[in-house]
């Protein structure tokens, strides 16, 4: 890789000639998937825009002009160019570079993400503040993708844009896939746009007849406006969505050219407001395994960086993953229930919800990227006497708390939440941990909120819920849990009762969820040095099972609590909560995540730096045994 070893910064790029800027891409790309066959991280995202990166950075003046990534799945481009190529190895790694743009990490880094939809309000935000500030040469670009624009933040962004008038440039990188497809009415929308290439070309020459984007022949621009309108409504029958919300609107344009990119950049950079530049791109380009199946190597894991096939290892004998074994089972529970339906936003099969579309496709939605949306709409559903599984990641979760709230907990209407990849979730960080769902829900009136120790607990949850009158919150892990063979006959669960697990002496583990074989495990440990200590699994953070909790402290001398998730509020906050109101004065030490942003890093490693691991358990309790 000749050119790329002397890029250390944009700065070195912009040296180069125009010429030698597909060499770049080719050498990046082959950096990417040569780092992440090994490494496992977003793969498909940012082999797609690698010639994007090169021009944008070869173009504008960063990190003076602004680059917001939205979501960052496709930054890693960016980030071997700003800076970061020696370190990349450790990227999404424990203490090493986050697999997200992260603004401590690097002032290239405009704006942190890893939520989709933000993009364009935040870059919008930086344009006002720079008219502000009087720096009319900065300029303000967002990326975003096509599935990115399915959630309703982009809508209100472009709506405020095109008002304010600031100078901005949006680029709709429309590669026609989020994580799985994309769906409805906006997809077909692009897919017209980027078909009728007739009007774009006619558009481009008549403007450009008329003085392009100088300040002469203004009464004649005015004249070709309104025929550009009247060809729009020819070819489109409609106007054209951008320009409607007064954006000039460029392309759409092959996003892998590099030189194309490169000289349209620097046109755009010459035209002031907001401007829309819409490119086609491949997603996964370069690898033809990524380019076949995105979504599959959307995050592929480990693979053979030559052939592109993807490692794996035996699943005989091994426990199935949480999301398995929700979607496995909401077919076994929608065969028998007509009623019930699944709702995911865009996460069809992180979910596991394909399962359900393969056997009832009418019976399961993909409403994109709009958890707001999906939380409603499953409101409706129940209103008309259906059972809505709405799934949704914990932490995409509090981007609906309001509609939770307003919608579905104060009419009482019997949704059942599904919160996915709750608690720690590993190395995608501090933006795709869930671990506040806990404590965020146990204010809400009206909400069951439950989570499952293992896979037969989950089953015999979604059972339940499905009778269930009211809103029902099951929370669980990414990952595989404990239980190889699972598919047990389904009971129901006497909502708001917990159990015990484990009868000791004198001091107590109360848990909630997966995080509780953690307990035994330390418990187990503990055993072999002749302490007994009790478990309890309570299943429920509302209702609180009291009757549990007093049998607990009337028997024991010391308490630990124990969750996957923030301490402040959760579990530990409910029993000490409950310890005051009944005046009891036995010692309650809380266990699970501060009140502080947690990085990127193995779940087992987050564990240990929470001091919630099997080891921090033990030596908490007084043993120093090694686990």
């Amino acid at each position: 890789m000749p050119l790329l070893n002397e890029i250390s910064f944009p700065t070195d790029l912009r040296k180069l000639q125009k010429k030698q800027l597909s060499q770049i891409c080719d050498e990046l790309r082959s950096f990417i998937i040569e780092e992440a066959s090994h490494n496992p991280g977003h793969l498909g995202s940012g082999l797609g825009v690698v010639e994007l990166t090169v021009a944008l950075h070869y173009v504008f003046n960063t990190p003076y002009d602004k680059i917001v990534w939205d979501v960052g799945h496709q930054a890693y481009p960016h980030k071997i160019l700003t800076g970061r190529k020696e370190r990349f190895h450790t990227n999404r790694k424990y203490k090493g570079i986050s697999g997200f743009p992260k603004m401590s990490e690097s002032e290239y880094d405009a704006f942190g993400t890893g939520h989709s939809s933000t993009s364009i309000s935040a870059t919008l935000g930086m344009a006002v503040a720079s008219a502000l500030q009087s720096e009319t040469d900065r300029q303000h670009i967002a990326v975003i993708g096509d599935g990115s624009l399915t959630g309703g933040m982009s809508f209100e962004a472009l709506n405020h844009a095109g008002v304010e008038r600031s100078n901005i440039l949006v680029i709709v990188n429309d590669n026609g896939i989020a994580i799985d497809k994309n769906v409805g009415g906006l997809s077909k929308y692009f897919t017209q746009i980027t078909s009728s290439k007739t009007y774009n070309r006619v558009r481009n020459r008549i403007w450009n007849l008329f003085g392009g984007n100088s300040e002469y022949h203004q009464k004649s621009k005015n004249y070709v406006r309104r025929f550009f309108a009247a060809i729009k409504a020819l070819l489109f029958r409609k106007g054209n969505l951008f320009e409607s919300l007064g954006f000039r609107y460029f392309g759409p344009i092959d996003g892998n050219d590099v030189e194309s990119l490169v000289k349209t950049l620097k046109d755009l950079k010459e035209i002031n407001g907001p401007k829309v530049l819409h490119i086609a791109t491949k997603k996964g380009k370069g690898l033809s395994k990524a380019e076949n199946d995105p979504t599959l190597y959307h995050a592929p894991g480990t693979f053979d960086c030559e052939t592109g096939e993807i490692k794996t290892i035996s699943t005989e004998q091994i426990p199935p993953k949480f999301q398995d074994v929700f979607g496995l089972t909401l077919v076994e529970l929608a065969e028998k229930n007509p009623k019930i339906v699944g709702i995911t936003p865009a996460m069809l099969t992180g979910s596991s919800m394909t399962f359900l579309q393969k056997h009832f496709p009418e019976r399961t939605f993909d409403v994109g990227i709009a958890e707001q949306h999906a939380v409603t709409f499953s409101a409706g559903l129940a209103t008309q006497g259906l059972v809505p599984f709405c799934n949704i990641y914990s932490s995409f979760m509090q981007r609906a708390l309001d509609q939770v709230i307003h919608d579905v907990a104060l009419q009482n209407l019997p949704v059942i939440f599904c919160l996915d990849r709750a608690g720690l979730v590993g190395e995608d960080g501090a933006t795709h941990h869930g671990f506040f769902d806990l404590a965020l829900f146990r204010c809400i009136p009206n909400v069951i909120i439950a989570s499952p120790l293992n896979e037969i607990d989950l089953r015999n949850l979604m059972f339940t819920a499905q009778s269930t009158k009211q809103p029902f919150v099951i929370r669980y892990p990414r990952g595989r849990g404990t239980i190889a063979d699972w598919k047990k006959a389904m009971q129901p669960i006497e909502i708001g009762k917990g159990v015990c697990l484990k009868q000791g002496e004198n001091m107590a583990i109360v848990s909630i969820g997966a995080i509780g074989q953690n307990a035994l495990k330390a418990v187990d440990v503990l055993e072999k040095t002749g302490q007994k200590i009790s478990v309890y699994d309570m299943r429920f953070l509302a209702p609180l099972d009291e009757i549990l909790l007093h049998e607990i402290f009337k028997s024991h001398e010391r308490i630990i609590t124990l969750e996957d998730g923030v301490i402040e509020g959760g579990l530990g906050s409910a029993v000490m909560e409950f310890a005051v109101k009944n005046n009891y004065h036995i010692p309650v030490e809380r266990l699970g995540i501060p009140r502080r942003f947690v990085e990127q890093g193995t779940i087992e490693e987050l564990q240990a730096e929470c001091k919630f691991d099997v080891d921090s358990i033990v030596k908490k309790i007084g043993a120093r045994c090694e686990v």
